[in-house]
């Protein structure tokens, strides 16, 4: 009952009020910024939570794609959870024959680039995830977590998200 009482009587000074230049943007960079908040902490909190790593730093610019900029097509499901795969396993593959010598790390970005462009899953963060693998040290168990389910969860996430509060079309093409 208060919030309605607050809401109504702020609908009588929307008249009195003008918008100023730009406000849509300003909407819409806080509906982004805030769908970006909403991911990365629930990826956190399920980390903490359960004990298990859900949560990469290239997750974060993954969500200014399927949060700011949800109808590019680098932001679309297959892009953001398939270059992510792709780039996890060729980082991982080249940690299990080379290890994690300087040259590893260059090699393993640009097979991870060529293979997104080869399969058409360019997803620009995901370029980074070799590098975290190797970093890391990882095994193949983190394809699965944090890789593949917190891919999942972010495009999850983008959907309902954008479904019920910024109203903006996600995906545009799922696979």
């Amino acid at each position: 009952m208060f919030f309605a009482e607050i809401v109504s009587r702020a609908a009588l000074l929307r008249p009195l009020v003008i918008a100023p230049p730009g406000a849509k943007a300003w909407l819409n960079a806080f509906l982004s910024g805030f769908g970006g908040f909403i991911a990365i902490f629930l990826l956190a909190q399920l980390t903490s939570d359960l004990h298990t790593l859900l949560l990469i730093a290239p997750f974060g610019a993954s969500c200014v794609l399927a949060f700011a900029l949800p109808q590019s097509p680098l932001a679309q499901p297959r892009n953001l959870i398939g270059g992510h795969l792709i780039s996890t396993a060729v980082g991982i593959g080249a940690f299990s024959l080379m290890g994690n010598q300087p040259f590893v790390y260059g090699a393993a970005v640009g097979i991870a680039i060529a293979v997104m462009e080869l399969t058409g899953t360019i997803h620009p963060p995901a370029g980074a995830d070799p590098i975290v693998v190797l970093a890391a040290k990882a095994s193949w168990m983190f394809l699965i977590s944090p890789v593949l389910l917190g891919a999942i969860a972010i495009v999850v996430l983008a959907f309902v998200y954008h479904r019920t509060v910024s109203h903006r079309p996600y995906p545009l093409k799922m696979f």
